[in-house]
């Protein structure tokens, strides 16, 4: 059985692999192909014959402004879902006691720290509820998925579509 939200997780991470790393962050807005179609006819076959069609936005900020982008993003009704692909740099358990309290300083603590993992998220959510996430550590072959794996940045991504 497919999964059509899934794939479109995975379509959009594979989007981001094949522009590479070290890139800003993405915001996709999730459209009916159907009704894209019919909108834009000169796109057929340049979309996929899924039933939905992410389309990436413009404009979207730094990735230490997203979370205050998504709080104050909304999509009109024709959007049924939105993505977003960011990378994060994590570190192992233990290394937070040693960081600062400082934002720049705790950012520039993290991307000098010798144990940093590099990570791309992929994420996305629909109206009824559903998501997804996929997740690629750098130097790491294969994906990390399922629909809680980023559980706060799925719920700020649903706070988007609500009403």
């Amino acid at each position: 059985m497919t999964n059509p939200l899934r794939d479109a997780v995975l379509e959009i991470e594979d989007h981001a692999d094949e522009s590479g790393w070290d890139a800003r962050p993405s915001v996709f807005a999730s459209v009916p192909t159907a009704e894209l179609l019919a909108v834009q006819p000169e796109l057929v076959g340049e979309v996929s014959d899924s039933t939905w069609t992410p389309v990436q936005q413009e404009g979207v900020p730094p990735e230490h402004e997203l979370e205050s982008f998504l709080s104050r993003l909304g999509w009109p009704e024709a959007v049924v879902g939105c993505a977003v692909v960011m990378e994060r740099l994590m570190l192992p358990a233990g290394a937070e006691e040693s960081l600062p309290d400082d934002a720049a300083q705790l950012r520039r603590a993290v991307r000098d720290h010798p144990d940093r993992m590099e990570m791309r998220i992929a994420a996305a959510v629909l109206r009824d509820g559903s998501r997804h996430c996929v997740a690629r550590v750098r130097g790491v072959d294969g994906l990390y998925e399922g629909p809680d794996l980023v559980p706060g940045l799925t719920d700020a991504l649903f706070d988007t579509l609500a009403d």
